[in-house]
């Protein structure tokens, strides 16, 4: 039976494909955003540009909080402690 379900899925194999390499492309971005050292480089840039004027002092802290976030929220797919996604 394995042999004919294969001759019969053979057809979706490009779609599994496609959906395999996005799946894998998705993990190394969030991976990726979740880097200490790119949340530093974030976190650096904005402080240098609220150093520089262009950001106000509100801007600064909601531009980190949102990095912050980022940071911390679980990863997409993954179902937390309390049951919910």
């Amino acid at each position: 039976m394995g042999l004919l379900s294969s001759i019969f899925t053979l057809p979706l194999a490009p779609v599994r494909g496609v959906i395999w390499l996005g799946e894998v492309i998705q993990d190394q971005v969030e991976q990726q955003l979740r880097d200490p050292a790119t949340i530093r480089r974030e976190i650096e840039a904005i402080d240098e540009a609220a150093a520089a004027g262009r950001l106000s002092e509100q801007e600064r802290k909601q531009a980190q909080q949102a990095v912050l976030d980022r940071m911390i929220q679980p990863r997409s797919g993954t179902v937390s402690t309390d049951g919910k996604e």
